[in-house]
Formats: structure tokens, C-alpha cells, sequence
């Protein structure tokens, strides 16, 4: 039974590990003891462990000796969820917090928050419902503006707290933007508590994605942000999931209610799925791929240990940005209908367990399917590089030139058709086979196209979300920064970490720690995947959707592109244009005039007067239609400007304040591709920049070859002049990094799996 209990709250919490478990004994008096032939408690405990012990070793306890000799509990794979206990949708929260800024620094002026039941007609819901806290209502004991602030806080968490009280159902309090706004002032007013409350921040890259409140040692509540729920801004989803509310006020409490529960109810309703059971639609969306769809013993999903995810990972390189001319008129601008779901559907998928096969050398490429490092050669004939390259710096460029990197089977051998010469040397093998997305994909978006031309906006919007997160999933980057808010034992356990950042004092009871999860220097024990990984499959997503649009990019009259999209000087045939088949183009834009500055740095004038820009970076709500122009007639323009950035987060102090800053507006720098330039110094054209990256231990393999090529260049002699050559330094891919790993892994050599990259490859 003990066992068993275990085994329930580990599956519930896996990232917990087990310190002890305590075996509490009641009995009606101490003569019961003497059946047990025990003088005294501590007698008899012994003899009950010695029993198990037993037990465990002679395997009378199967379940219980697993757990003894289990290195650990996280998943080797990705299983179907068999859940055929349908129950009913939770009670949740919703609220908001209101501010002013006071010395540029955000300061709570109103609050409000109303309990949403699953059966609740919102539309006939009393105001009386809502509960709302201002603080000039407390302007007449509190006349210092600081103090009525604290004082409103004070109420609506009170409040709130009370109401959880009565409804121990009611669990979970939604704010949307928790994790960059709402969740601060939260997060500091338990902070300030600590002789009350103990918390549980969940926070990863400086994002807050949830907040666990305990009395004592139980939970409480939890906060949580409805963005990565409804990735749209309030405004957007009031528009989209209950427009009859009319447009977002100054405290948003209607839109935040209708569009958590619109959700709610379409994914109860469709999938038997509570959205408070999960906290991002990503995790959403693979719960119902692995409710619904998924079946492991069609198609086997891995988990990749710590080699195979460092070595897989090299070759995701996500999508395909470029600028290749600056200037053009009378252009269009396509975009594809859902490219990841498209190639998801369609493509077949990396199965298995992956193998390692640590010596490619001659061993034809045609046989092979997985991810491959590879020697690349790509001839400068080639305008327009299919092939990713990762710089020094993690720049994604496309290049000509010679390069090692890790690459899809499949991307290679359409590189290989292309020109490309590629070397196999080393790398993991999967089994091919067809993809287990394909009902999913098709069912979301046969739903998605009905909904549509029914109208229902709300049902679009959910269809198209779930049907384009589940990928990214797969993706998730297992090294992340993690702040912590700890005690001062915590604090003293954290700061002897080898992957420690920083840390500061926030409060007399707490401090906030900075470390990095899985890093270089964190040892194999301490390395865990991410819950539901699997690398292998987003790699595979990424390089496919490349394959599929890379005729359309490789035109001489593409101008621009940008993962899914692609701007041409003519129009793509009638048979590979469509609005609503899955994998084709539509045609968003006729283009009068665009001009193309940099990578997600463009503008196009199109019909009826109206622009389209786009611009990354802190300046992207200052640049103009008229900025472009100038900026392309003078590339060397640039102006200083001030800005003000009303929302940045002081995590020392847990604040959001106001920052002024000044940014220099000029030609975004872009190192993807060279200029190029007419006789009048006009930028007229671009050209893929040249890379020659020897960096590998297999430079015996690469070298032979080079002397075997039938032309006999050098790697010296293979640019074309006037075309820059970047040499980078040989790069050593370890995975092991530290040297008590590689002394460990080189003694059990002899013993080690045949598939397993040793540190010295």
C-alpha cells in the first residue's frame, strides 16, 4: 500500500524525489504489541523493516524492489493516455490588477476578480458577482496613495482567500499577462509573508509561469497566466471569442471570464479535457494528440537521453529568414495554410529508439534516416543555399562553402540533388515510418475549415492554436535559467551549484536565486529531459517545411522569405495556390512597392493606401513607412531616439517600473547574406555569404576526400572572387564536458551501450 502511494504522488509530481518515507504506527494500547513479540516501538519498526527488506530482495514485492533499483522516474517515452473517467470541469478564477505609475514605477489602484462555475451563463451573471477593490475608497484613512495601494491588495488577496476557503474546488486563479505584470505584485505580497505563507514560483527564462501558495505544507492555491492558454492579447480574443461584449474596457474582467470559459467549454465539450488541468496550449495540445490520437505500439515515441538530445539538437534549426533583393514593385506575397501541420501530416516521422552509429564512412546516404553529422561542400553557383549553418555567435545563416553539422537524412538528400557533396560521418538512426499526426492534423483542421464557413470565430481560433503548438512541444530546449524564491537553507544548498548565476536578499524570509537547468556543468544524474520531449520530431518538422518550400525560395524572383512565407515578383501557378487546402499557398498581398532591410525587417505598400511593416526589436513601434524609404535611399542613416519601456521587470526588487532609454534607429545589422551593389553604389541584390568550418575530429575522413575530388581544388581555393570567406576555427562537439565524465565513460568503455557516443566523439 505504502508503495503504491508513492508511486500515485510520483506521477503527480515528477519532478520530486523521495528523502524519506515515514511509516506512522497506531495501535489501541501496548499490549497489542506483544503479538509481535517486540519490546518496545523501535524493536518492532526494525522487525517491519526487516521483513520488506526481505522481501524485496527475494522479489516478493516486484513493484517495490523496482523502486528501489530505478535510477529514475522520468519517462523514457512519450504514452497514450487511457483515461476513461470522464469527470466534471473545475471552478477556476479569474482576475485582474489595475495600476498607475508613481515615482515610473507600477503602483495598484484597482483589483477585481470573479468565480466562473462551468454551468454559468455569463451573460445574465449579477454585477453584485464581482468583486472589486479601488483605493480611493480607503482615501479617507489612508491619505498617502503608497498605503491605500497595499491596503487594496491586502483586501483582494484577502478576499480572495476566504473564497477559496468555502470552495476547496476552486484551485486555480487565472490573470492574464501573470507572468510579465499581474504576477509580481503577486508574488511580492506572499514574499513579504513568509512567516504565513510558503510559495512555489514556477519560473523559467524570467517568465512566471505559475505560482504555488502554501499553509504549512499544503497547497492552497495557484496562480496562473491565461496567456499561454489564449496566446492573444485581451483586446484580440475579445474580438475573436465574444465580440457581443463589445471592445476591452479599463479593467477587462468580462473579456477575461468569457474567453477562459469559451475555452474551456469547447475543449471539455471536444476532448473530455479540463484546461486547468494544464498550463500552456502546447501542453494542451498534446494531451489531446495522446488521448485521442496517439498510439504507441503504431509508432514509438523516445525520449532522448542526455547524448542523443545534445547530438539531435544540433540539427534543429528552426525556419528559413531571408533577404535576397531589397527592392521590388508589383510584387506578391504568399503565405502557406499551416506549413508545420501541413508537413506533420504528410511527412514521414523519426520512430523509435534511436542507434548510434559512430562511423558513416562509405556508407551510402540512401540507406540512412535520422540525423546525420555530415561533411557539406556547396558550390558558390548555388544563389540560394538550402542547407543551415550556425556561426560562433548562433547565427543561422545559409551559406555556400564547406561546413560539419548535423542535419536530417532527408534534408541532406535533397541537398545532395541540388549539388550539394555530402560526407556521412556519424550520427543516430531511426526507423522510418508514416506519421502519427496524421488524424490529429486532419480532424483540427477539417473542424477548423467548418467553423469557418459557419462563422464561429471562437471555434476557429481554438482549432487553429491547438493544431499549430503541438510541434513547438516536442522542441522544448531542456537547458533553461530558473529563478528561485527559497528560504535561507535552500539558498545555502543552491549557491554551492556548479550552473549557480546570482542571487539576491528580497525579503527577510526569502531569497531570489538565477541557475541554469541541465547546463554543460551539471553531471548525467542531475540531467533530466523535459517532460514529453522529444527533439527528434520537431528537427524533423523544421527541416521538411524547408524542403517543401524551398522551389518557391530558390526562384530568381523571390525577394524575401520568411518560414512560411514568401515574397515573388510573379504569381505562383494556379495549382499550387489555394485559401483552404492544407500545405498550399494563399495570396495575402498584391504589393505595390516593398523594401526589404533586413530579416523580420520589411515594408510593403499595398491596395487601397494601406502598409504593412514589420521590425524586431525595441524600435519596431517607431518606424514608418517613410523611415523605410529614407532608410534604403541611406543606408548609412541613423538617429538616436529616446523610448520609454513602461514594463520592465526589476526581479531583485520585484517591481515593474518604467525605464527611459535611447536606441539608435538605422539599418538593421544582418549578417545572413552580403550586399550587393550597382555601379552607382545602389543596393541592388544580395549574395550568400561563404563559410569554410573544418570543425571535427574526423579531419582524416574529410581530408582523403578532399584529395579524392575529382578537380583537385584545395579548401583554400574554393571562393569565387570578390566573394567573402569566413573561416571559422575547428569546434569541438563534446558531450561530455566535464573530465571526471570522460574518465568515468573511457573506464566502462568495454561495458558502455554500442549506441552511445563516447566523450572523445
Amino acid at each position: 500500500m505504502i508503495e503504491q502511494q508513492v508511486r500515485l504522488y510520483g506521477e503527480k509530481y515528477q519532478d520530486a524525489v523521495i528523502k524519506g518515507v515515514f511509516l506512522n504506527i497506531y495501535y489501541e494500547s501496548k499490549d497489542s504489541l506483544k503479538s509481535l513479540d517486540c519490546p518496545n516501538i523501535s524493536d518492532m519498526i526494525g522487525k517491519i523493516i526487516k521483513v520488506m527488506d526481505s522481501d524485496m530482495i527475494s522479489g516478493n514485492l516486484p513493484e517495490v524492489k523496482s523502486l528501489m533499483y530505478e535510477k529514475s522516474r522520468i519517462p523514457s517515452k512519450i504514452s497514450a493516455i487511457k483515461d476513461n473517467n470522464i469527470k466534471e470541469c473545475r471552478p477556476f478564477i479569474v482576475a485582474d490588477i489595475e495600476t498607475v505609475m508613481v515615482n515610473n514605477v507600477h503602483v495598484p489602484y484597482a483589483a477585481v476578480y470573479l468565480v466562473v462555475k462551468p454551468d454559468d451563463d455569463l451573460t445574465s451573471i449579477p454585477s453584485y458577482s464581482i468583486q472589486i477593490f479601488f483605493s480611493e475608497n480607503h482615501i479617507t484613512f489612508y491619505p498617502n496613495f503608497e498605503e491605500r495601494s497595499q491596503r487594496i491588495l491586502f483586501e483582494f488577496l484577502s478576499n480572495l482567500e476566504e473564497c477559496v476557503k468555502k470552495n476547496r474546488r476552486l484551485r486555480t486563479v487565472y490573470f492574464h499577462n501573470f507572468a510579465r505584470f499581474d504576477g509580481i505584485f503577486i508574488l511580492r505580497y506572499y514574499a513579504d509573508r513568509g512567516n504565513k505563507y510558503k510559495i512555489k514560483p514556477l519560473v523559467r527564462n524570467h517568465k512566471l509561469y505559475e505560482l504555488k501558495v502554501y499553509i504549512g505544507d499544503n497547497l492552497f492555491l495557484h496562480f496562473r497566466d491565461s496567456c499561454t492558454l489564449l496566446p492573444s492579447s485581451l483586446a484580440s480574443l475579445g474580438r475573436t471569442l465574444c465580440p457581443e461584449l463589445g471592445p476591452k474596457g479599463s479593467i477587462p474582467h468580462d473579456d477575461l471570464v468569457v474567453s477562459d470559459l469559451q475555452a474551456q467549454e469547447i475543449n471539455w465539450f471536444k476532448y473530455q479535457i479540463d484546461i486547468e488541468d494544464v498550463m500552456t496550449v502546447s501542453a494542451l495540445s498534446l494531451k489531446i494528440f495522446r488521448k485521442k490520437y496517439f498510439d504507441d505500439n503504431t509508432f514509438h515515441i523516445n525520449i532522448p537521453t542526455r547524448n542523443q538530445d545534445t547530438f539531435i539538437r544540433r540539427g534543429y534549426y528552426g525556419g528559413h529568414v531571408d533577404v535576397y533583393k531589397p527592392y521590388g514593385e508589383n510584387l506578391y506575397y504568399y503565405d502557406v495554410n499551416s506549413l508545420y501541420p501541413f508537413i506533420m501530416k504528410s511527412y514521414p516521422m523519426p520512430c523509435g529508439v534511436p542507434v548510434w552509429k559512430n562511423n558513416l564512412e562509405g556508407v551510402g546516404l540512401d540507406s540512412l534516416f535520422g540525423f546525420i553529422e555530415a561533411y557539406v561542400v556547396c558550390p558558390t553557383s548555388i544563389s540560394h543555399p538550402f542547407l543551415p549553418y550556425k556561426d560562433k555567435f548562433g547565427t543561422l545563416l545559409f551559406p555556400t562553402g564547406k561546413f560539419i553539422g548535423v542535419f536530417y537524412s532527408e534534408e541532406l538528400k535533397f541537398a545532395r540533388d541540388l549539388g550539394y557533396q555530402i560526407i556521412p560521418l556519424k550520427g543516430y538512426l531511426f526507423e522510418k515510418k508514416s506519421s502519427p499526426f496524421e488524424s490529429f492534423i486532419s480532424d483540427l483542421y477539417e473542424s477548423r475549415l467548418e467553423a469557418k464557413k459557419a462563422g464561429d470565430e471562437p471555434m476557429t481560433f481554438i482549432y487553429k492554436i491547438l493544431m499549430n503548438s503541438l510541434y513547438g512541444r516536442f522542441g522544448m530546449n531542456p537547458e533553461s535559467t530558473v529563478t528561485e524564491i527559497c528560504n535561507q537553507k535552500k539558498y545555502e544548498e543552491l549557491m554551492k551549484m556548479d550552473n549557480f548565476q546570482s542571487t539576491e536578499k528580497l525579503t527577510d524570509h526569502y531569497y531570489i536565486v538565477n541557475y541554469i537547468t541541465n547546463s554543460s556543468f551539471v553531471d548525467d544524474d542531475d540531467w533530466k529531459a523535459p517532460k514529453m520531449s522529444a527533439v527528434q520530431l520537431a528537427a524533423a518538422i523544421t527541416a521538411c517545411a524547408r524542403i517543401h518550400m524551398y522551389p518557391h525560395i530558390s526562384r530568381p524572383d523571390c525577394y524575401y522569405t520568411d518560414t512560411d512565407s514568401i515574397v515573388l515578383g510573379s504569381p505562383l501557378s494556379d495549382d499550387l495556390v489555394s485559401s483552404i487546402v492544407l500545405g498550399k499557398f494563399k495570396l495575402e498581398y498584391h504589393v505595390k512597392r516593398g523594401i526589404f532591410l533586413a530579416p523580420k525587417s520589411y515594408m510593403l505598400d499595398i491596395e487601397d493606401d494601406r502598409h504593412i511593416i514589420k521590425h524586431k526589436g525595441p524600435a519596431k513601434d517607431l518606424v514608418t513607412s517613410e523611415w523605410f524609404q529614407k532608410q534604403f535611399a541611406d543606408l548609412s542613416l541613423t538617429k538616436q531616439i529616446p523610448i520609454h519601456a513602461n514594463f520592465r521587470i526589476y526581479w531583485k526588487k520585484l517591481q515593474i517600473g518604467r525605464k527611459d532609454i535611447i536606441i539608435k534607429l538605422g539599418l538593421p545589422q544582418s549578417l545572413e547574406r552580403e550586399n550587393v551593389y550597382d555601379s552607382n553604389n545602389v543596393w541592388i541584390d544580395t549574395r550568400p555569404i561563404n563559410v569554410i568550418d573544418l570543425g571535427t575530429q574526423d579531419a582524416t575522413t574529410i581530408f582523403k576526400y578532399e584529395l579524392l575530388r575529382k578537380n583537385g581544388e584545395s579548401v583554400s581555393q574554393s571562393t569565387t572572387e570578390g566573394q567573402k570567406t569566413t573561416t571559422i576555427q575547428p569546434t569541438l562537439y563534446n558531450t561530455k564536458p566535464k573530465a571526471k565524465e570522460a574518465k568515468k565513460a573511457k573506464k566502462d568503455h568495454d561495458n558502455s551501450s554500442p549506441d552511445r557516443p563516447k566523450p572523445d566523439e
